[in-house]
């Protein structure tokens, strides 16, 4: 495991530095110039905000995944001076191992963030994850090369944040079930006969977070919690029933994890990014947080309820594949990805989502997979089996 020299500042490569993960891990990462150094940063191809990032962090190391993009910005005379630019997946790859680099905080979308991120474990790095897909999709490869590497893989989703945080000091075998808490997203209060008639403009505005349109899509259906239960499978180690979900429409209880004796421990914030960025980025130090904390002096209520997986069926689609368990979960994960792009833009209805991924399902082979080739191959198969199922169900 990588670790900084005694009382200086942790170097953070920084990959999806234009997402929502890493707009809050850059304020997280300017409130703390005395612990954090942003060394290198990387996007897809929104060249433009990297520049305004290099220039205001002073980092001398930049990625755009995009070769046209990649050009643009180098062409540009926007980076400062010195500037070494790295392109495609390689250059993914080459700021994931950086010699300069203690911790790498993997925010890129998808399956692109599987690769640099086995690179900066097989560098030694310690790994802050965002990237759920990557877990979802060869959880079995990623755990065990991080085990072998002896590296720290430090979870930066809310829920897993909490989670982490709520079982440290916890033997494995005292925990009985952890339970993930959902919002509900865009339409947890309307009635189940208004669902046919949802658009994009509606699903993306989700009530608590503001985070990117894919995403919020997911936490609408509840594909997102389910995406979140198979990657707590993989995270700490657990059976498929110990992982569950309850609704919390506040989003200010992250997770609820029950012990054999029954106790319950729960970890509690706003609903901001920042809080579990930091907890991943300075850990094991606490510090002042970017954003606010709760104000116990003004009303506060906490409710919760269990989900309905009629009216959630991409839940209930969700955690049939933690039994099934090889492949299964990366089908799910990638017939999703195509569902929800097909919907974005008008392609099938809100309702048919599930009814891609459902049919994807029970259209592929879900074997124990060997390697790492024959998961990305049943990652492509499903996706062009998921494809082929949209004609279905177009709008």
């Amino acid at each position: 495991m990588a670790t900084s020299p005694p009382n200086s500042r942790k170097r953070v490569v920084l990959l999806g530095a234009t997402g929502s993960i890493g707009e809050n891990a850059l304020r997280v990462i300017a409130a703390h110039p005395d612990r954090l150094e942003l060394v290198g940063i990387a996007a897809r191809q929104d060249w433009e905000k990297l520049a305004g990032i290099a220039q205001l962090h002073r980092v001398k190391h930049v990625g755009l995944f995009s070769d046209t993009a990649g050009a643009s910005a180098k062409a540009s005379g926007r980076f400062i001076p010195g500037t070494q630019f790295h392109h495609g997946m390689a250059g993914l790859v080459a700021l994931a191992q950086m010699t300069e680099a203690d911790i790498v905080l993997v925010a890129v979308v998808g399956t692109t963030a599987l690769e640099p991120t086995l690179a900066a474990i097989a560098a030694g790095k310690t790994i802050a994850l965002a990237s759920k897909e990557i877990l979802v999709l060869a959880g079995k490869f990623v755990m065990a090369a991080a085990k072998a590497a002896k590296v720290q893989l430090l979870p930066v989703d809310s829920e897993h944040n909490a989670v982490f945080q709520c079982i440290q000091g916890h033997p494995h075998a005292g925990v009985r079930r952890i339970m993930l808490t959902a919002s509900g997203g865009a339409f947890r209060d309307w009635p189940v006969e208004r669902l046919a008639q949802v658009t994009p403009a509606d699903a993306l505005k989700h009530p608590n977070w503001a985070m990117g349109p894919k995403i919020t899509v997911d936490s609408a259906t509840l594909a997102n919690k389910g995406l979140e239960l198979i990657e707590a499978q993989c995270l700490f180690g657990l059976r498929p029933e110990q992982c569950q979900a309850v609704l919390h429409p506040q989003s200010i209880v992250h997770c609820l994890v029950e012990y054999q004796d029954g106790a319950m421990l729960a970890q509690l914030c706003p609903p901001s990014m920042t809080f579990a960025i930091q907890h991943a980025l300075l850990y094991p130090e606490r510090a002042p947080g970017v954003d606010s904390p709760l104000d116990f002096t003004r009303l506060l209520s906490l409710d919760f309820r269990p989900v309905d997986l009629e009216r959630f069926p991409m839940l209930r689609l969700a955690m049939a594949t933690m039994v099934t368990g090889g492949c299964a979960p990366a089908v799910f994960n990638a017939a999703n990805e195509v569902a929800v792009a097909a919907f974005l833009t008008g392609k099938i209805r809100f309702l048919a989502i599930p009814q891609v991924v459902d049919s994807t399902l029970q259209l592929t082979n879900h074997a124990e997979p060997a390697d790492l080739a024959t998961v990305l191959n049943c990652d492509a198969e499903a996706r062009r089996i998921a494809h082929a199922q949209l004609t279905r169900f177009k709008s």
